[in-house]
């Protein structure tokens, strides 16, 4: 039945779920430090580089750590947990299409920035909707699906964020060197 509690399926992955939250929590604020940090370096341009790569990286880690307390918590239901992830995989399967569209019309996306700012993520939150539906199904596969879901999340964001950091000490050497802050 649906209305049966989300626990019973999850009984097995507190443990995972609060490892996984809090690396998401952390990798948030280091992500923020960062940006603070390269406040002169990032572009200026509402519609820049800014927004197409620092902004998915923070969107996709506290997607992740939604998930993760969303699973923690004790009276969720079946149907209850299935709805918050199925709407936190719908909306980020829509904004990881916004991501996708804007790096195939960006002239500084190169393949690996395609696959890892891009498709990956839109894989992950389909497939987040597919665990969506396992959870109500109340399929034994269901917190295998969803825990591979948010690693995907994770890893694919911990890569994404080493570029981030790469590319602002590429800028930061430009513009020490003599060349401008990009716009």
């Amino acid at each position: 039945m649906i209305q049966e509690p989300a626990a019973q399926l999850l009984e097995h992955w507190k443990e995972f779920y609060l490892l996984v939250g809090t690396a998401a929590a952390a990798l948030v604020a280091l992500l923020f430090v960062a940006a603070s940090l390269g406040v002169g370096i990032l572009s200026r341009h509402p519609g820049g580089p800014t927004r197409t790569y620092m902004s998915p990286v923070a969107f996709h880690f506290t997607s992740a750590l939604f998930v993760s307390a969303a699973a923690l918590v004790p009276t969720h239901t079946r149907f209850s947990l299935g709805v918050l992830v199925g709407l936190n995989a719908l909306a980020g399967t829509i904004y990881a299409a916004f991501v996708l569209r804007r790096l195939f019309t960006d002239n500084i996306a190169d393949l690996a920035d395609r696959i890892c700012y891009g498709i990956i993520p839109l894989f992950a939150y389909v497939a987040g909707l597919a665990a969506a539906w396992l959870i109500f199904r109340g399929s034994a596969h269901a917190p295998e699906f969803l825990a591979g879901t948010v690693v995907l999340l994770l890893v694919v964001n911990i890569r994404n964020a080493w570029d981030l950091l790469l590319s602002m000490a590429r800028r930061r050497g430009e513009i020490e060197a003599g060349g401008s802050a990009p716009r």
